[in-house]
């Protein structure tokens, strides 16, 4: 199948952009726990980690948009603002429309926990003045000075041949997704366990180093289970990786929403509409992130694995 490995994706605007959205992420999470662990963030003080989430993901929007375009550019795709104005939303857009339906049923039950108009009002002022221009320059940027050559070790042929069928049902991808996201979730289940009652315990966590080590190990765990899994897809003759690769690295985060749901139920104590949809709300958030972050990191690991196992073979 060397003449259709490297055969693009489909959807590449968006493929590219969640690739660019989830190393932003990735960078935002290792800052952010840097600085946590030199004390540049108060790790005491409820809000301080979150206010340093939202400024350093808007000045990290370079790279977002950067790396998005480039990847895309690289794909020989023709309408890279589209794919750039994707990079700038695909993060943002769904994050804010929770964040408004949560605060709204906030306000609506008078609660001291939903932020006031003053507070909000800083919130879209960072995202238009400064995330969404700096995401437009990083893909402007790829566009003007960036390389966009693939260097595809073999051509792809023009006609795509046809993928098995009948294959193991140890070897379909349902099966895949769910070992690609059960085992790298098992290596952080115990710790995960300290961060939710932090969260929604009122428990102070400070072992940041121990969480950053967490991360590290979790998405090293993630990016290798998924190349293992892309080995076994390609010896099957299946060719479609590109978002098979990310979906895959990226189903921890699925896996992180299904263990909210147990805590929910079992360990949290929660009731009532407005506790319901702080939790529910604000984890499918986390889980999102999570899944665009373990999705890029896997993906760039495959496609480095997939060209250097393909420039080994010999063809005319």
């Amino acid at each position: 199948i060397h003449g259709d490995v490297f055969r693009f994706p489909q959807n590449a605007s968006l493929f590219c952009a969640a690739v660019g959205t989830g190393l932003q992420l990735m960078c935002t999470t290792f800052a952010v726990l840097a600085m946590a662990l030199a004390g540049v963030v108060s790790t005491t003080r409820r809000g301080s980690i979150l206010a340093a989430c939202v400024v350093v993901y808007c000045l990290t929007s370079f790279l977002g948009g950067y790396a998005s375009t480039n990847l895309y550019l690289k794909m020989r795709g023709g309408a890279w603002t589209r794919c750039t104005t994707l990079a700038a939303t695909l993060f943002p857009l769904p994050t804010g429309v929770i964040f408004c339906v949560v605060n709204t049923i906030a306000l609506a039950h008078g609660s001291t926990s939903a932020l006031p108009f003053g507070t909000i009002v800083p919130l879209p002022l960072l995202y238009s003045c400064i995330s969404v221009p700096l995401c437009l320059i990083g893909g402007s940027c790829a566009k003007n000075y960036g390389d966009h050559d693939f260097r595809a070790p073999t051509r792809t042929t023009k006609v795509a041949r046809e993928i098995p069928t009948e294959v193991p049902w140890y070897r379909t991808r349902p099966f895949q997704m769910v070992i690609a996201g059960f085992l790298p979730f098992s290596a952080i289940y115990i710790e995960l366990h300290y961060i939710f009652a932090s969260m929604w315990g009122h428990e102070i966590y400070t072992l940041f180093g121990i969480l950053l080590f967490a991360f590290t190990l979790l998405v090293i765990v993630s990016s290798f289970i998924t190349v293992a899994l892309l080995y076994f897809q390609l010896a099957r003759e299946d060719h479609r990786w590109w978002w098979a690769t990310f979906v895959n690295g990226g189903m921890t985060g699925v896996f992180i929403y299904v263990y909210s749901l147990f805590y929910y139920h079992h360990r949290s104590g929660m009731t009532g509409l407005l506790q319901s949809s702080f939790y529910f709300g604000y984890m499918a958030i986390v889980s999102f992130g999570f899944f665009l972050m373990l999705g890029s990191a896997s993906f760039y690991l495959c496609l480095v694995f997939v060209k250097h196992i393909y420039s080994r073979v010999k063809c005319d």
